[in-house]
């Protein structure tokens, strides 16, 4: 009887820990929702007249000044303005686009020609998966369980507090 005690206490314990495990590893990915999701092709449209407003020093209002994407994603920059533009490598005449592969993990800035500050920012982050996310509570759920354990073990219990008393 005395062991199934304690083995009940630890798989209680680390059920506990497990499910703390979860709420603390879940906080930071309600912050991390726009990577948790599979590679995609995202497009980047340069209307017609972004020169024009980038010359005035204005920011063209669908152009956001840095991106965020995963590992994995293609970005295709498709120009339909009336001139040329250019983003870091790709070269985009107008009414046509061009291709950026991201393929590693890396925070860039490149050149960009329909940007008032001539620069955009683009951040490339690992894909948040099930299996990210689940490393992420056993990592912190079961050490938690197993320090719960410790802590009931080395705790007295009412129980032993009357009986000897």
């Amino acid at each position: 009887m005395f062991k199934n005690h304690i083995v009940r206490r630890i798989i209680y314990s680390l059920l506990l820990g497990i499910l703390l495990g979860v709420a603390i590893a879940e906080i930071p990915f309600a912050f991390l929702r726009e990577t948790a999701r599979a590679p995609k092709q995202i497009t980047l449209l340069i209307p017609k007249g972004t020169a024009a407003e980038v010359a005035r020093g204005e920011q063209p209002p669908t152009i956001p000044q840095n991106m965020q994407f995963v590992v994995g994603d293609l970005l295709v920059v498709k120009n339909e303005d009336v001139v040329d533009h250019k983003l870091g490598p790709l070269f985009i005449p107008p009414n046509s686009s061009a291709r950026l592969s991201l393929d590693q993990e890396a925070q860039l800035s490149y050149e960009c020609s329909f940007q008032p500050g001539k620069v955009l920012g683009l951040n490339v982050n690992e894909s948040v998966t099930f299996t990210t996310r689940l490393y992420g509570i056993l990592d912190v759920g079961i050490p938690l369980g197993i320090l719960i354990a410790l802590y009931t073990a080395v705790m007295p219990s009412k129980k032993n507090e009357n009986a000897v008393a």
